[in-house]
């Protein structure tokens, strides 16, 4: 398994600190269950987040196979009136 980048750590970090204060400051709760609730929802969040941010591909390293070929470069057509 590779280690996280620093993006992957920032990004992932960054999500759980802002979502915790954002669905505590809209739920309000003060129960014990709630806040355990609601600090598992960011983690699980912080983590989907931190696991979907692409990782740098090495130089010189293929496409995916299922990744679309690049459009072809259109030659300009020249005209006269």
């Amino acid at each position: 398994m590779p280690r996280p980048t620093a993006a992957q750590l920032v990004y992932g970090s960054c999500t759980v600190i802002f979502s915790t204060l954002a669905m505590l400051l809209l739920s309000q709760t003060s129960s014990g269950l709630g806040i355990t609730v609601i600090a598992l929802a960011a983690l699980a969040l912080g983590l989907l987040v931190a696991m979907t941010v692409p990782l740098p591909q090495a130089p010189g390293a293929e496409a995916p196979a299922g990744s679309p070929e690049p459009a072809p470069q259109e030659q300009p057509v020249s005209t006269t009136l």
